[in-house]
């Protein structure tokens, strides 16, 4: 499968040549819904607790005795029929969201949604992102040369949320920890390694911005 290649300036420089067993997958909506729901449920975390009548302090006396008061019976103010008693049936820190998620579905998952994004054209590849200066006004304009001059007109704005998979030590090179802070501090753009990629992240940005160097690390994170 072939797919453009930009320089940072927005020009074409040629053309890549991308996996078929990594963008070449057949779409499968309903397996990436359920790995995004897994996802979602693993990173859930059960904040919401409820006290029971035992937990709640007080309460240690019967209000009033038993008979002879013309009032209804009750042994303790901590009862949950008592305004300030306990909660029954009320959510527990014990609950436990997790979900497994296979590996084989995960990684199909994954490979269904890079193909669709490519075929959404929603994948741009670039030569290579390197910047002269850790600065984010020249982060800022790679994605404004990328409108102008690729014609993708909303890229790196609202509307057009990007992830910008790039390794963080390429083959050979020196290590790109520069590019890291001028792309967090964008606000439409958020940086990963290609190794980490998820479906939440994929799914959550509409635009995955590669180099010929993250697609050297998808092809060897997913080999066969």
């Amino acid at each position: 499968m072939k797919a453009e290649i930009y320089n940072i300036k927005g020009e074409k420089a040629g053309t890549a040549e991308l996996p078929e067993r990594i963008f070449g997958v057949a779409w499968k909506p309903a397996l990436v819904k359920q790995v995004y729901e897994g996802e979602m449920a693993n990173k859930r975390r059960p904040w919401a607790h409820t006290k029971t009548r035992g937990e709640v302090r007080g309460g240690g006396i019967k209000p009033w005795r038993q008979k002879g008061t013309g009032r209804a019976r009750h042994g303790s103010i901590r009862s949950p029929l008592w305004v300030g008693g306990g909660v029954s049936h009320g959510p527990r820190n014990e609950r436990n969201y997790q979900v497994k998620i296979n590996k084989k579905m995960r990684r199909g998952a994954l490979l269904s949604l890079l193909s669709r994004k490519l075929k959404d054209k929603e994948v741009v590849v670039l030569d290579d992102f390197r910047l002269s200066s850790s600065k984010t006004k020249e982060a800022f304009g790679v994605f404004k040369n990328l409108r102008h001059s690729a014609k993708i007109y909303n890229i790196g704005i609202k509307g057009g949320r990007v992830l910008a998979a790039l390794p963080a030590r390429p083959a050979g090179g020196p290590k790109k920890a520069g590019i890291e802070r001028p792309l967090h501090n964008l606000p439409f753009v958020n940086y990963i390694e290609p190794r980490n990629l998820n479906i939440a992240e994929l799914l959550n940005n509409k635009y995955l911005v590669l180099d010929q160097s993250s697609i050297k690390e998808l092809e060897k994170t997913y080999a066969v």
